[in-house]
């Protein structure tokens, strides 16, 4: 199971123009929205890249003001991990369950599982916070990720996955995110 000490989120590529095109764009905002407010209740880490930030446009206002105190790290490569600050910090944090989300699904998000399946981490997929341009090439980026061996999870599953007691003071706050 993923647990909140040794988790990490790594957030890639919702940026610009493209983040409204891929293939059911309003609900992608929305479990990642969610998956971030989670990270910030279970004091999860959030990694967050943008892909060539001046050339395709910041990540939308909708998750970055959600991030207030966090900053992205620009990338050009395709997978997030082989840009050299995005390894470094995901080092330094000494977390090996990372999670991830974000845009297109069988580019910039499969190259980073494999890069991150190659170095030891264990990836988890939260297919709700990911997407495509076409639908077809989700569902087979999300199959190849598979047949790599990254797991598979959505945000309603991981949230309670970090709650796992249904009880307690923390567990009314934990119910204002899932609703």
């Amino acid at each position: 199971m993923i647990n909140t000490e040794n988790a990490v989120v790594l957030l890639i590529d919702i940026q610009g123009k493209l983040a409204q095109k891929v293939v059911g764009s309003e609900e992608l905002h929305q479990k990642v929205a969610q998956l971030v407010r989670g990270c910030e209740h279970f004091d999860v880490p959030v990694v967050w890249v943008e892909q060539l930030p001046e050339k395709l446009g910041a990540t939308t206002s909708a998750l970055a003001d959600l991030m207030p105190n966090n900053t992205p790290i620009a990338k050009h490569t395709f997978s997030a991990f082989a840009e050299p600050r995005v390894a470094q910090t995901l080092r330094s944090l000494n977390r090996k369950q990372v999670i991830l989300c974000g845009i297109e699904t069988h580019i910039c998000v499969y190259q980073t599982a494999c890069d991150l399946l190659r170095h030891h981490y264990h990836v988890h997929l939260v297919t709700d916070g990911m997407s495509s341009c076409h639908p077809a090439h989700h569902q087979s980026g999300i199959a190849m990720m598979q047949q790599h061996g990254a797991w598979i999870t959505v945000v309603e599953a991981l949230l309670f996955e970090w709650q796992q007691h249904a009880g307690g003071s923390d567990f009314k706050a934990f119910l204002s995110l899932i609703k």
